[in-house]
């Protein structure tokens, strides 16, 4: 006979058994979600020659640890691999397939760099593995029907420099242009945003583009080159390091044109104090985020929430470097999507929840922008404000453009 204590013992197990099958056959359709646990990967060049956004990986691994300790998403804990690519496509691609293949992340979260997210995105569009929210602001990331796996975050790099190029045309219409890019999809977009901002009727304010690789140790003759052509106004679309050398060189030579700076390399704490704050006064660019050495921020309640986490997670010296205020507000976009994913972590729920963002106002965006996305619209941020830097802080002026 089957005693009452035997029974109980029997459907306990079986209980058991059917939950830990639940789970099973769930976490085949999701890899890298347990019960427990949601864990994601991302590459980052915590090295190299784009070191300096390496500060974007950082603050992303302290926002999900704040948000951990807080309990989580639905009892879950984020798990965020973060490796070092160097700047480097093949490393990247390297480290991509070893967060895919051996630790089995769920998806890939704001990887960065245009040429690295390039060079992994084939692999991860055969694996229909998540590309969230890549740190970069390259056109083709905004490919929903050719890339349905793959979806951007800050504004197109092409919009802003299309916008720089119309302000361009009604602040000095006569202008000599020169442009300064990096010699990849990144720098391309920017020649191809002004030219577009610019119009066929302008076209030929361009009159000098020169390019740099970043295996380059400085852009120093380029800026030469550029002063030689007689323009009066440059167009910088570089990274950190080499931002930084464009607008210490410009200075020193005695140049002194209208200078225009992508948004990428707008961080004070990386490129204007590197360069030098007086030599970088009156630099132009487009901003979408809030300036946290901006006074008039220091009673806004997003600001707070972001200093109060740099006091606890990061160092203060963090506070003012735009690069983590990028990672504070791209990984509050993140846990936004997976809190709408419920229970439902599959890769295709959370890509359809990636793609389905309504209005979300997050703490240091621009007043009055918000993020929006759909099967369509795979350009989270798309609303930017041209701002100059006074040697202290960005400075918006006009209205906040759409692109």
């Amino acid at each position: 006979m089957i005693s009452r204590r035997t029974f109980l013992q029997a459907s306990a197990a079986s209980a058991a058994a059917l939950a830990s099958g639940s789970r099973a056959a769930m976490a085949a359709n999701a890899p890298g979600i347990t019960d427990t646990e949601i864990k994601i990967g991302q590459t980052m060049p915590y090295s190299g020659p784009a070191s300096a956004y390496g500060v974007i990986g950082k603050a992303d691994v302290a926002y999900f640890k704040m948000i951990n300790e807080a309990g989580g998403i639905n009892g879950r804990k984020i798990n965020l691999i973060s490796l070092d690519d160097g700047y480097s496509p093949p490393k990247a691609v390297e480290q991509i397939r070893r967060l895919v293949e051996q630790e089995q992340v769920a998806f890939i979260f704001n990887s960065l760099g245009t040429p690295s997210n390039y060079a992994i995105r084939p692999y991860l569009t055969e694996n229909k593995v998540p590309q969230l929210f890549v740190a970069t602001g390259a056109a083709m990331w905004s490919d929903p029907h050719h890339f349905p796996w793959t979806i951007g975050w800050q504004p197109n790099y092409q919009t802003e420099a299309h916008i720089f190029g119309k302000n361009i045309i009604a602040t000095t219409p006569n202008a000599k242009i020169g442009v300064l890019y990096q010699n990849d999809a990144f720098g391309k977009d920017y020649l191809i945003g002004v030219k577009d901002g610019l119009g066929a009727d302008h076209a030929g304010m361009i009159v000098k583009e020169a390019s740099y690789e970043v295996s380059e140790p400085t852009v120093d003759s380029q800026i030469v080159s550029l002063q030689d052509s007689g323009a009066d106004t440059l167009l910088i679309a570089a990274t950190p390091k080499f931002a930084a050398q464009a607008i210490r060189k410009t200075f020193d030579i005695g140049w002194t044109p209208v200078r225009y700076l992508t948004d990428v390399s707008q961080s004070i704490a990386a490129v204007m104090k590197p360069a030098g704050v007086e030599k970088s006064k009156g630099v132009i660019s487009a901003v979408y985020g809030k300036d946290p050495t901006d006074a008039r921020w220091k009673d806004d309640a997003g600001f707070k929430e972001y200093a109060a986490f740099i006091a606890k997670y990061m160092t203060p010296g963090d506070l003012i470097d735009a690069n983590a205020v990028y990672g504070f507000d791209v990984s509050a976009t993140m846990v936004q999507v997976l809190k709408q994913c419920g229970n439902d972590l599959s890769r295709e729920n959370i890509m359809k929840q990636a793609a389905n963002i309504k209005d979300l106002d997050l703490p240091m965006a621009l007043p009055g922008s918000k993020i929006n996305t759909s099967p369509d619209n795979f350009s989270p941020i798309r609303q930017m404000q041209l701002a100059t830097f006074d040697g202290e802080s960005w400075r918006p002026f006009g209205d906040l453009l759409q692109g």
